[in-house]
């Protein structure tokens, strides 16, 4: 049966939250999560989720940040959270999620959907490699 992906709501929390945590690897932080949560049902804000589900069991999540970029007039979309639940992985459900979320960008006429993955995540890069493409910039980060 095919897992179904919709928007989150206030009833997903518990199983959102246990996605979440495993999301994290176990840097578990209590205001973080509950203003994340908030950030993600509340109308309006550029920060958004869909979660998928297998019956009531949810087996896997997307998170994402609509922007503005100087060139365009349109919000870009940054794909923050890609997550599956071990049990589901390797049965399309990444992929679904994307999909999901560049078919809601494309009504939403979004310029482009874009994420960062670690180069040594191979899950996620053989995933990757059939969606968007690779372009090669480096990353660089200055904690502030």
């Amino acid at each position: 049966m095919p897992v179904s992906i919709r928007p989150l709501t206030e009833d997903d929390f518990d199983r959102w939250q246990t996605l979440w945590n495993q999301n994290n690897q176990g840097h578990i932080n209590l205001e973080v999560t509950k203003v994340t949560w908030q950030r993600l049902l509340t109308p309006g804000s550029m920060v958004g989720g869909f979660g998928a589900f297998d019956g009531s069991d949810m087996a896997g999540l997307v998170h994402y940040i609509l922007h503005p970029v100087t060139g365009h007039i349109k919000p870009v979309c940054y794909m923050q959270d890609l997550f599956v639940a071990p049990l589901h992985r390797r049965k399309g459900v990444g992929r679904a999620l994307v999909e999901q979320l560049a078919v809601t960008g494309k009504s939403e006429k979004w310029v482009r959907l874009y994420w960062l993955a670690e180069a040594g995540n191979t899950e996620a890069q053989a995933l990757y490699k059939n969606l968007g493409f690779k372009i090669d910039f480096t990353l660089h980060v200055l904690p502030l």
